[in-house]
This record gives structure tokens, C-alpha cells and sequence, in this order.
């Protein structure tokens, strides 16, 4: 799906210089950190979970 990004323009320049330097596009290093904060974002719900199982586990065995 095509989406259009409005970068300020400091940004806009790391990200062209970026690009530059690693010989990728500009649209492959936003893609690439996307993922990497949607994994971040993952891993910081899966830590609160497991965090919540382990601290309540005596009342989540009280209810079973």
C-alpha cells in the first residue's frame, strides 16, 4: 500500500545521507525501522506479561 511521509526537513537530509552511505533506499531504512520499533513495542508487552504472570501467579492459581 503507498503512503506518502512528511519529513522535517534535518531528518529528511540523515535519512538522504544515510541512505547514501549504505547504498539502500531511503524506503527500505523506514521500512527497516519501523519493524525494528513494532518488534521493540512487542517485546516491551511480552516482558509486562510474563512480569505479570510471575507476580500473580499465587492469585491466577487461586482462580483456576
Amino acid at each position: 500500500m503507498a503512503m506518502t511521509l512528511r519529513l522535517p526537513d534535518d531528518l529528511d537530509a540523515k535519512l538522504t545521507e544515510r541512505a547514501r552511505r549504505e547504498g539502500r533506499s531511503k524506503q527500505e531504512l523506514a521500512i527497516e525501522a519501523i519493524r525494528d520499533a513494532q518488534d521493540r513495542a512487542e517485546l516491551k508487552v511480552d516482558d509486562v506479561l510474563a512480569e505479570l504472570m510471575d507476580s500473580d501467579a499465587g492469585i491466577l492459581d487461586y482462580l483456576k
